[in-house]
């Protein structure tokens, strides 16, 4: 689906957040400049979240009060590719507690966890898309 402007970001934000299940874990992937924390912080306003949501590139971590509970927004971008990225970040502890964990550039975790959703951002030159990918997302 083609995302041309902001308010297609945040629709698809609100009808991702209306399917997402608690706890679940969401890969997104994409180049730099794709929309990956600009769809975060749609997610997390989705879910009622009032919190400024930024890059956690640098702190790897940032949670998001929701009324559900937190959103965990994870960034592995600087994770070594030798790195177990479940492990490092204690990610079954998150997924235990929290309404959702959304990893930016966690494409590795898709092998190790099935139920995962993954939403690919693609870009080319100023136009955006998103794909889910198959059968890794609502249906």
């Amino acid at each position: 689906m083609d995302l041309p402007d902001l308010a297609a970001t945040r629709a698809l934000a609100q009808r991702t957040a209306a399917v997402l299940p608690r706890g679940r874990l969401l890969v997104v992937s994409g180049p730099l400049g794709a929309g990956k924390t600009t769809f975060v912080a749609a997610l997390a306003a989705a879910l009622g979240s009032h919190a400024d949501v930024t890059s956690p590139t640098y702190t790897l971590v940032h949670e998001y009060p929701t009324p559900a509970g937190p959103l965990v927004h994870v960034d592995a971008y600087r994770l070594d590719a030798s790195v177990d990225v479940a492990a490092a970040l204690d990610l079954e502890d998150y997924l235990d507690r929290a309404r959702a964990v959304v990893v930016e550039w966690g494409d590795r975790l898709l092998a190790s966890h099935p139920e995962a959703w993954h939403l690919r951002l693609t870009r080319d030159g100023d136009r955006r898309s998103a794909h889910w990918a198959p059968g890794r997302g609502p249906a």
